[in-house]
């Protein structure tokens, strides 16, 4: 809960200050503003989610204990607090230097947390899955997502330590210059949806009551996806030695990507016809919403003059795939995950001595339900906004988008504050600090 909490507030931080006008399109995609902007959101928001997540549910994927998770706390500390100098780094570059002490030194030390941070957690994720005589085909998909962390990190730190100035070297300038698109390759598309596909391969026969069975479209989408992968990270050594070569090569992950999306987006159609629960809850239709917007983003993204309608970057395309596909998902599962955790904190040690509710009575469908229309219906008006390059209508879709991110969140608290189970007859659950005693 800890890290869902904190994670929670830097998207409201995030799309608080695109609605502001902070970062692109106010600002060049590879403006230190921009910067600080994506950073918050991808390591503040997805990442701390992304951990979260998987510290419940590693465990849950091998039939196996956490492996040291007593770090869990130090690892959130240590990526918060390299994130918060990472972000003051890229604004002393922005131009804000001496204020309040930032400097662009800051960098160097906010990636050497984030390092230590991060691999701690991938860590305690890999020996836990390590832990297991065989990894059933969703944990392969989070260990190689895993892998894809490490070298996300590792990209990235060598980037602040060139920004930094605190080291010269012509091939670290090199990476800084042309290596860019490798590192949010390899955070976006693998780190992070290569994890949350691993995840949901679990995730939504289980809330479903569908068949647990491994598809062949699930293994095409492992081989089609894993060596995408392989070959972005084998890319990055072209780098060095041939940046236009480099980008070229990307074309072939491209392909790839698209052909493991259409498979896996295939599958979940088979997922959802052989479920056994026939009325599914909100989190599960709010999720196909976010696979629509994954499909429909790699789709675009195929396509070179759609890519190059996008903006600087494809930043559109890169909005509704982050936006739509990653938050959107993140969102709908959290709308099920923290209920879920709650009911399990409350109800769970009295189960069978007294009549519970069930775990979709802690919430209102009927609320949450417009408050997931609205903000896909804000996503989908922003990435127009995006591709008009209208900037008014961006900042008032951005609005939209954090209103409806911040009733969702409203209902989040209810939910744990047991606020729509009258007379529960259980303390109620602090909001997410551990290791405390209910509160009456």
């Amino acid at each position: 809960m800890s890290y869902f909490a904190v994670a929670c507030v830097f998207l409201v931080i995030g799309q608080g200050l695109m609605a502001a006008g902070y970062g692109y399109p106010f600002a060049g995609v590879d403006a230190p503003e921009t910067l600080a902007l994506a950073h918050l959101l991808a390591i503040g928001w997805l990442g701390l989610l992304m951990i979260g997540a998987l510290l419940q549910f590693v465990p849950v994927l091998i039939a196996a204990p956490l492996r040291a998770g007593r770090l869990a706390p130090s690892v959130l500390l240590l990526i918060v607090g390299g994130l918060l100098l990472l972000a003051g780094g890229f604004a002393a570059l922005g131009g804000a230097e001496g204020l309040d002490g930032l400097s662009p030194g800051m960098l160097p030390l906010g990636a050497f947390l984030l390092v230590t941070g991060f691999g701690l957690a991938a860590a305690m994720l890999a020996s836990t899955l390590l832990s297991a005589r065989a990894l059933p085909l969703p944990a392969r998909f989070v260990g190689l997502g895993l892998a894809a962390l490490t070298a996300t990190i590792l990209i990235g730190a060598a980037f602040a330590a060139v920004l930094s100035g605190i080291v010269a070297s012509d091939l670290l300038a090199t990476l800084l210059l042309h290596g860019v698109p490798f590192h949010a390759a390899l955070g976006l598309g693998g780190w992070l949806s290569f994890t949350a596909i691993g995840v949901s391969y679990r995730l939504l026969p289980m809330f479903m009551l569908a068949p647990e069975k491994v598809s062949g479209a699930a293994r095409t989408v492992w081989w089609t996806g894993a060596t995408a992968l392989v070959l972005v990270a084998a890319s990055v050594a072209v780098v060095f030695l041939d940046a236009e070569a480099a980008k070229t090569l990307l074309a072939l992950p491209l392909v790839l990507a698209f052909v493991a999306v259409s498979f896996y987006c295939v599958d979940l159609v088979r997922l959802y016809r052989e479920r056994k629960r026939k009325v599914v809850e909100l989190n599960i239709r709010a999720s196909y919403a976010a696979f629509a917007a994954l499909l429909a983003a790699v789709v675009l993204i195929s396509i070179p003059a759609t890519r190059a309608a996008a903006g600087e970057g494809a930043a559109a395309l890169v909005y509704l795939f982050a936006f739509g596909w990653l938050t959107g998902l993140g969102l709908a599962q959290l709308y099920k995950i923290v209920p879920f955790l709650t009911w399990l904190e409350c109800y769970g040690p009295i189960l069978g001595r007294i009549a519970v509710p069930r775990v979709q009575d802690l919430v209102n469908e009927g609320r949450a339900n417009f408050w997931f229309g609205l903000y896909y219906g804000a996503v989908t008006a922003a990435t127009a906004s995006l591709f008009a390059g209208s900037l008014p209508s961006f900042r008032v879709a951005v609005a939209a988008q954090l209103a409806a991110t911040l009733g969702l969140m409203a209902e989040l608290v209810r939910a744990r504050r047991l606020s729509s189970v009258k007379g529960a007859g259980v303390p109620k659950p602090r909001l997410f600090l551990p290791l405390s005693r209910p509160q009456e």
